[in-house]
């Protein structure tokens, strides 16, 4: 025991070995640094490192207090408002209000409200004449005994703490709190410090002074160390934590993402946010009756409303298709509306960029490609669903691929990017593919999550396109695959404010 005292008493900073003896005597923060002649700012520094030694305990509670405002230290040198009214009123005992005002040096508000209080103490009385004009009343002399009760609370030792004060006098802090800058009422942290019975023990023992804290050249040079006792430090005491900059968890993973799809040789296409419902939708053979297209799903873009710059020979092609169908298939039998082809809406989907890709004259066969990009769609956000999103997808084109080199790459995606061997393929639709699968994988909290959609690109949808070989696609929800990767249960944390969450989440 003597021996764990001595390892403590000889690891005290020069600034806990002055105070320890100080807390003993007084427990008043405030009062120890004025004894301690140190800044508030070392003795509560010093304050903390011995509470973490056990040394001290400290008690922390807040009141309210109340502090002369602006206005209140003006008014504490040159008397409140009401007295220098009722001065300058008394001298003469009736008077004109404009007079009383420029006389006693009062705004505005201060005038109304000397008024009021004066009227409410029933000490004047105004009277409306040839002009308005106000007079003390018989009461003004028990104004005169008793006083006003504003100048009385004006005259505490500022800051006064609120519990302690009477109800009289805290209906006259209600009446000055109602008032312009006079005071003003804040919380206060009032800290309390206690030695311990360790603390005391070491008091007891003796608080070494004569000790070296800092091993400088000229205490080397000298060879006044020898004989010496140094500050013992403690390798095991707790440090601040330091948070360097780092980026933001979801872009780093989305950057992981990029890299590991065009180190795969996958080639990067992009597209633009504000997308008309002819690349969004009819391109990828959605008829222009299907449900996905209704106001609640989609966001349409207001102004412009249409489009002035789409391609006039796939248009007619991708009509068709809908209209009679294409290579062997009756298509949708319903009139094409052409002028509804140009709306302009926010992407809804990844794949709207697939056919823009597939009708370039640059395209590669065989090719792989893959887009990363933000879509818009009106949703009820909760645990795993956002109006705003990122969405991962591409597709492969090449002569002989099918629906088994689909599923190997799905399954190479959910192993690649969402960590996880627990993965099924399941039957699904979309207008645009067939057949058609989507992809799940199990989250380990919150069971089977579905992770995107894929199939075979329909020949109604490539064949207007120029494309007459098979193109395999696929398009996968980016946020759930990292709520995989970074351990997430919520959607939303993604995209955290929260600075301790940004702190300690790690970075995959």
């Amino acid at each position: 025991m003597a021996e764990d005292l001595d390892k403590v008493i000889s690891s005290l900073h020069p600034l806990e070995r002055k105070i320890l003896p100080l807390v003993d005597k007084n427990s008043n923060v405030s009062r120890i640094v004025k004894d301690s002649g140190l800044s508030e700012t070392e003795v509560n520094r010093a304050v903390q490192w011995l509470r973490s030694k056990r040394l001290v305990d400290v008690n922390e509670s807040f009141k309210e207090v109340v502090e002369l405002d602006s206005n209140g230290q003006r008014y504490l040198k040159e008397l409140m408002p009401e007295r220098r009214f009722y001065e300058c009123l008394k001298a003469t005992g009736k008077a004109k209000l404009s007079e009383i005002k420029k006389s006693a040096r009062l705004s505005d508000d201060e005038f109304n409200i000397c008024i009021g209080i004066l009227k409410r103490l029933n000490a004047v009385e105004v009277k409306k004449d040839r002009e308005i004009t106000i007079a003390l009343t018989e009461h003004w002399k028990k104004l005169e005994h008793a006083g006003f009760e504003s100048e009385s609370f004006l005259k505490k030792e500022f800051p006064v703490d609120v519990s302690q004060l009477s109800i009289p006098e805290k209906n006259s802090l209600g009446g000055l709190k109602s008032r312009k800058n006079i005071v003003k009422v804040s919380l206060l942290k009032d800290t309390a410090v206690s030695i311990t019975a360790l603390g005391r023990d070491i008091l007891r023992r003796g608080i070494k002074t004569d000790i070296v804290d800092r091993l400088t050249p000229e205490i080397l040079k000298s060879g006044a160390w020898k004989g010496r006792d140094f500050r013992r430090y403690d390798l095991l005491a707790p440090v601040p934590r330091i948070t360097g900059g780092r980026k933001q968890h979801y872009r780093r993973f989305l950057e992981n993402v990029r890299e590991k799809f065009i180190s795969l040789g996958f080639t990067e296409m992009t597209g633009p946010i504000v997308e008309t419902e002819f690349w969004n939708m009819d391109a990828l053979y959605m008829p222009q009756f299907h449900s996905a297209r209704d106001i609640h799903d989609a966001y349409y873009v207001k102004e412009p409303k249409y489009s002035d710059s789409l391609p006039s020979e796939f248009v007619m092609k991708v009509k068709y298709a809908h209209e009679l169908g294409i290579s062997g298939s009756t298509g949708w039998r319903y009139d094409f509306d052409v002028k509804r082809t140009h709306r302009h809406v926010l992407r809804s989907q990844d794949t709207s960029i697939s056919p823009r890709t597939l009708s370039l004259p640059s395209l590669n066969i065989p090719g792989k490609y893959f887009q990363m990009v933000r879509c818009f769609r009106y949703d009820v956000i909760d645990s795993t669903h956002l109006a705003d999103f990122n969405q991962i997808g591409g597709f492969v084109v090449e002569e002989g691929i099918n629906l088994r080199h689909l599923i190997g790459l799905l399954k190479m995606f959910a192993r690649e990017f969402a960590d996880t061997d627990k993965i099924k393929v399941v039957p699904a639709y979309f207008p645009f593919t067939e057949p058609s699968a989507a992809l799940y994988a199990k989250h380990p909290e919150m069971g089977w999550i579905e992770l995107g959609g894929s199939g075979i690109f329909r020949p109604e949808m490539t064949n207007p396109l120029g494309v007459k070989v098979p193109v395999i696609a696929w398009g996968i929800g980016v946020e759930r695959v990292a709520m995989f990767k970074l351990g997430l249960k919520d959607i939303r944390q993604l995209f955290s404010h929260d600075l301790e969450f940004l702190r300690t989440i790690k970075v995959v």
